[in-house]
């Protein structure tokens, strides 16, 4: 078996202090006589940060075989550093998942990307997410796709995901507290379903969600790794692709209950 890709280990803490951020909205404020130009939703201006987001596209991203320029442009553009927390920062664009609390990690940035292009996605495409986490893949996914619906079953994570993205303008992603084993029925069907945490196998209610067509990328398994799997519903059956060996944490709730 290839080494697994370490998606959600996370780093010990480092003590580090945030830079102050800038709004982001597509405006310009004229403030105390002088002129602020503020970005799009995710980009700050004059963010120090950007340089290590571009090169962490170039170095470990489009290096290790992600093309799709959309993807590329969305991880160029989010800022990874505003979801993760302050003493954690100076990790922000290192390849490695980063603990965000609760038993939970934002997965390392090779991860997200590789997974938001395995989903095809477009400009109208409706994802859903299981498993918000930080709100950095939801946010990813909004810069691709159309409008991205996703479920945390922490409510403080999901409260702080929900937060982190009005506050940085993110304007078509939906976070519901919840278990995500369920889906979200009166949402669906779905252009695209990631998940973004492990089950033992895959829940059916999410495969009942997924669009003839339409796309679903997830981790399985049991153990401490598990398998990457592209599933793919045609008009008659379930295509499954694996993908990779991977480390993500267990999706927890029914899909636990269940096994």
């Amino acid at each position: 078996m290839e080494p697994a890709l370490d998606a959600g280990k996370p780093l010990k803490p480092h003590t580090n202090r945030f830079l102050p951020r800038l709004a982001t909205l597509g405006l310009a404020l004229a403030l105390g006589g002088s002129l602020v130009t503020l970005a799009r939703p995710g980009r700050p201006t004059n963010d120090p940060y950007e340089p290590q987001r571009r090169a962490m596209v170039e170095q470990q991203i489009v290096q290790r075989g992600v093309t799709q320029k959309a993807v590329l442009d969305a991880m160029r553009l989010v800022p990874r550093h505003e979801f993760v927390p302050s003493h954690l920062m100076s990790f922000s664009y290192l390849d490695r998942p980063l603990s965000i609390g609760y038993h939970q990690t934002i997965s390392q940035p090779y991860m997200v990307a590789r997974m938001t292009e395995l989903l095809e996605l477009g400009k109208s495409s409706k994802v859903l997410e299981i498993g918000t986490g930080s709100g950095y893949h939801a946010a990813v996914l909004s810069r691709v796709a159309g409008h991205v619906y996703s479920i945390e079953i922490l409510e403080p994570l999901a409260e702080r995901a929900r937060n982190k993205l009005k506050e940085l303008g993110y304007d078509n992603i939906e976070i519901r507290v919840g278990d995500g084993y369920r889906g979200w029925p009166e949402a669906a069907p779905f252009d695209a379903i990631v998940l973004t945490a492990a089950p033992p196998e895959i829940p059916q209610p999410l495969l009942d969600q997924l669009k003839v067509g339409g796309r679903m990328v997830l981790p399985q398994g049991a153990g401490d790794v598990q398998d990457l799997y592209r599933v793919t519903r045609t008009a008659t059956s379930l295509e499954r692709e694996r993908i990779a060996s991977v480390r993500f944490v267990p999706m927890t709730g029914e899909a636990r209950r269940e096994r």
